[in-house]
């Protein structure tokens, strides 16, 4: 079956039904997202805990809570959501062939919003020796874990996960793993991180900074897994669990199947400032675009996003930026990728820790900017910097250069 809609979405998180909820708002004709999994929402709908701002009545919200918001706002701005259905490939420059329950489709569009957002590595991208044990989750392998089976008889972790885990990894999301490992009748052995130092405290759970995972332990079921710390001292940590958690990768499939240029530093689809790819007509932004942001960047990526897409769609297609935009130093990327004839935000993310470090813009051996900041730039966090930031940046010049000065 063959259809037209005006501005098709992929991917139902708080990047895609935020630009389908604007969209839809604003007039932008049929708008419809499509939503691989069986629910829309995105990761929020894994993350029982506070954090997602408040409801209209000041109440904090969860991630269920959070998600649950953005799919209503969508739904009652008049978008089409549909879950369990997955693009499987492109049929032509703005069109895709779906697949669901229902069978095959193509689907075609004056407008395509890639928003197919990130997931963690699992075991087999990291290159973990050892045997190949049961019990090696991903944070968000997890978290779908205990809430399918939580409210049932007994503890959820304790029948369906484990009983004595170790998370590896020091950014937010290991906290939050931890967070769900005791509260399904986990104990948590140790959180162990690379990093010299953590996103922030883990209460009683014990701590190994500076500390690599060496090996998996066990046949059939995690035993353990071989620790070695900064000083080359070797230990073993009895588990039957172990979560891996942050080092995020875009779900850049159907980016890479259109031909789209990947950004060195996140592996995700270069844009400019508009989240225009090099393919008119498609668009892109959220976690695809640089994994691991917290919804609500996501969400204001999205909404930015539908203008983009409106003015494509009221008028003639605009070129896409054509100035590169790269990461220099002790920064581990920056975004957009390519820069346009106006002034456009940067999301800069470092490669470790810097305190209140120099940041500089330059252009062709010019410096557009340099300027302290007041903060400290985390792996785990990105800045913002706002449009003034390229101001002054020649759109028919070489490439601009985001750098620091430790």
């Amino acid at each position: 079956m063959n259809r037209t809609v005006d501005v098709l979405v992929v991917g139902a998180g708080p990047a895609g039904l935020a630009a389908a909820a604007r969209l839809a708002a604003a007039g932008a004709g049929r708008v419809e997202v499509l939503e691989r999994e069986t629910a829309a929402g995105g990761v929020p709908r894994h993350c029982a805990r506070p954090g997602f701002g408040a409801d209209a009545r000041g109440r904090p919200l969860d991630g269920p809570g959070y998600a649950r918001r953005a799919v209503r706002e969508a739904l009652r701005a008049g978008a089409v959501v549909r879950t369990g259905v997955s693009a499987t490939g492109w049929a032509g420059p703005l069109a895709l062939d779906v697949t669901s329950p229902a069978g095959l489709e193509r689907i075609a569009a004056r407008a395509v919003v890639l928003a197919t957002g990130a997931r963690e590595r699992p075991r087999s991208a990291r290159l973990l020796p050892g045997t190949r044990p049961a019990g090696v989750l991903t944070t968000g392998e997890l978290q779908r874990t205990v809430a399918r089976f939580e409210g049932r008889k007994g503890h959820a972790g304790r029948e369906h996960v484990g009983r004595r885990a170790v998370v590896v990894g020091g950014e937010p999301v290991a906290r939050s793993a931890v967070r769900t490992l005791r509260s399904a009748g986990v104990e948590v052995a140790a959180v162990v991180t690379e990093l010299p130092y953590p996103a922030a405290g883990f209460g009683a759970v014990p701590l190994l900074t500076g500390t690599v995972v060496t090996e998996l332990l066990g046949r059939g079921r995690l035993t353990g897994v071989a620790v070695r710390g900064r000083d080359g001292r070797a230990s073993v940590l009895r588990c039957d669990t172990l979560v891996l958690t942050g080092d995020w990768v875009p779900d850049h499939e159907l980016a890479r199947a259109r031909g789209l240029p990947l950004a060195p530093g996140t592996r995700g689809p270069v844009v400019d400032g508009a989240f225009r790819t090099a393919a008119p007509g498609v668009f892109a932004a959220g976690n695809l675009l640089h994994g691991g942001e917290p919804a609500p960047v996501a969400a204001a990526e999205g909404r930015a996003v539908a203008d983009a897409v409106l003015g494509h769609l009221d008028g003639p297609p605009r070129p896409v930026g054509a100035v590169p935009v790269a990461a220099a130093g002790p920064l581990r990327w920056v975004a957009p990728g390519l820069l346009g004839p106006g002034a456009a935000p940067l999301l800069v993310r470092a490669e470790h820790r810097l305190v209140r470090p120099v940041l500089t813009v330059s252009q062709d051996g010019v410096r557009l900017r340099r300027e302290r900041l007041r903060g400290t730039l985390v792996p785990w966090r990105s800045v913002r910097l706002g449009p003034d930031w390229t101001r002054g940046a020649d759109p028919a010049g070489g490439p601009v250069t985001v750098g620091a000065e430790e």
